[in-house]
């Protein structure tokens, strides 16, 4: 059992959470480490950290529950976690809602597009009929075991069909029983403002900057309306600008000397992943091992 509040504790204690994108162990450790209130599992950065792949519905439901209940068991905060469009029809969906909540994952985050689905920031998307999605919604609720686990619809509306359509599907969804409404990918800081003011729910914003969204603070988005702010891609985007600029560097010099790109230190790297543990069970059992030899 996890420390502290669960996440829906904390939203319903009226606090905004802003949960920023992990995609493996090292950004999980070190974001879980920090004054978050939450994580942010984007199915993005493990399609691409653990397959190198595109996030076009390449994953399966087995690779992304495995990532799931690996973060979920490292760390101390709640998980918020991308479960896509539930990997397939609704006995599927069903499997999925009680996968990721037995692996520790305490809001599941599923959408409202046609399979196989697309990044939220990608053209040609294509969403299935309102009341199939509804139909997953009755679904998902029944299908968890914890009132404390919970349900985020998402509609992906927004681009094919327009805003309009995505609030209406946003205000279903709650009505429907989703615990989060998010509307993916809104255009304008009104389109932002709109949503906030239209849909009385908790809901849950998609910080892309350099996607198809604008950023907006999450004090805004607070007074908006909004409650959950989720950072997918600040993690993958920085890490693999590090990583490109010190194997350049490394490239270029054929060695690490004055290397620019800030970096942890071994010493830094021994503590974020438990060494310190290690070397005290050893020291603690050295005595016992060399009495046994």
């Amino acid at each position: 059992m996890k420390n502290g509040n669960t996440l829906k504790q904390i939203l319903s204690a009226g606090d905004f959470v802003t949960a920023p994108g992990v995609f493996d162990m090292f950004s999980a450790l070190i974001a879980d480490q920090m004054d978050f209130k939450a994580l942010y599992m984007t199915g993005y950065g493990i399609s691409a950290s653990y397959l190198g792949l595109p996030d076009a519905g390449l994953v399966t439901y087995t690779d992304m529950q495995a990532r799931a209940a690996t973060i979920a068991q490292g760390i101390g905060k709640p998980l918020i976690a991308d479960a896509d469009t539930g990997f397939g029809g609704l006995l599927n969906l069903r499997q999925t809602i009680r996968g990721y909540e037995a692996a520790g994952v305490q809001a599941i985050q599923f959408e409202d597009q046609e399979m196989p689905k697309k990044c939220g920031h990608t053209p040609s998307r294509r969403v299935i009929p309102l009341p199939e999605m509804l139909k997953k919604i009755e679904v998902a609720v029944q299908a968890r075991r914890s009132d404390d686990t919970l349900i985020i619809a998402r509609t992906d509306a927004r681009t094919s069909l327009g805003l309009d359509e995505a609030i209406a599907r946003g205000k279903a969804f709650a009505k429907a029983g989703a615990d989060i409404v998010f509307v993916e990918s809104p255009e304008s800081e009104e389109e932002f403002r709109r949503i906030g003011g239209e849909i009385d729910h908790w809901l849950l914003a998609n910080m892309v900057p350099t996607g198809r969204s604008p950023e907006v603070s999450s004090e805004i988005l607070r007074d908006w309306g909004f409650n959950v702010a989720i950072y997918p891609a600040l993690g993958m985007g920085v890490a693999t600008a590090a990583l490109a600029a010190g194997y350049r560097h490394l490239q270029n010099r054929g060695n690490t000397l004055n290397l620019e790109t800030p970096s942890y230190t071994m010493d830094q790297l021994h503590t974020l992943l438990g060494f310190d543990d290690v070397w005290a069970f050893e020291r603690a059992h050295a005595v016992e091992v060399l009495q046994g030899d």
